[in-house]
């Protein structure tokens, strides 16, 4: 299976030698082409540190992060920019859509940016809009959609560059029971028919359940997982809240 995302003894380490702090102790995973996979673990057990690195945000201090099988230590400056714009789509907890733009200009950004052509943008930008259900919002402002239409434009501006994987981080923790249930569902269903690679950062166990495997991390290590395999949404679920009480324990 072609692999989205390789992690191999990834360590992170803050500060001195006579002060460090272990975020990352050698953790190694992947996931394949079209996965979704969430990552759970209490707080410090390295999940934002690692979802950085991925992003680029941070750096390594060792180890190897490959993602559609390029590593992206061999990147220069300019190169890994251009890499990032093209292989990584973001979704964040607080939306970070631009106020000025509307809905349509907010999705597109990414594309135009790319300097892709305005006859492809457009057929993108309905594309996933109609995926995500918000065809009838693309010339809203921001501030005239609620929480959970923000977060599908939001989602919508992560897929429309179709790339090799979507960093989620988070992306319920501002929404309520309903836009949550909302949002999920359709990223379960743009992760089944457009294949799309998603790793998602979550302490929700109701969050984690709409992926197809949980990885939960203790103190910067692979410390178990859980394929979906069979299960339905709600019986995954159960199972992931199973574990995830279980990681609370130890």
């Amino acid at each position: 299976m072609e692999k989205a995302l390789e992690i191999r003894n990834l360590k992170k380490e803050y500060g001195t030698d006579g002060n460090q702090t272990k975020a990352l102790q050698g953790l190694s995973f992947a996931v394949d082409k079209g996965e979704f996979v969430a990552i759970m673990g209490r707080s410090g057990s390295g999940k934002t540190t690692l979802l950085n690195i991925i992003a680029t945000i941070d750096k390594k201090s060792s180890g190897i992060v490959k993602i559609s099988g390029i590593d992206i230590d061999s990147l220069n400056k300019k190169n890994l920019s251009d890499f990032r714009k093209r292989e990584l789509g973001f979704i964040f907890q607080d939306f970070s859509l631009l106020d000025t733009m509307n809905s349509y200009d907010n999705i597109s950004l990414p594309l135009c940016i790319q300097k892709i052509g305005r006859r492809e943008i457009d057929s993108r930008v309905r594309e996933v809009s109609s995926l995500l259900d918000i065809d009838k919002i693309l010339y809203k402002y921001p501030y005239e959609c609620s929480g959970g239409e923000k977060q599908r434009i939001a989602s919508a501006r992560a897929l429309v560059g179709h790339p090799s994987l979507v960093l989620a981080d988070e992306p319920t923790g501002s929404l309520d029971s309903r836009s949550s249930k909302s949002l999920l569902t359709a990223l379960s269903e743009v992760n089944k028919k457009e294949k799309a690679s998603i790793l998602m950062v979550t302490h929700d166990a109701f969050a984690a359940s709409f992926a197809t495997r949980v990885i939960f991390l203790k103190d910067g290590l692979v410390d178990g997982e859980i394929q979906k395999d069979e299960d339905n949404q709600k019986e995954f679920f159960e199972r992931v809240s199973i574990a995830s009480r279980k990681e609370e324990e130890n």
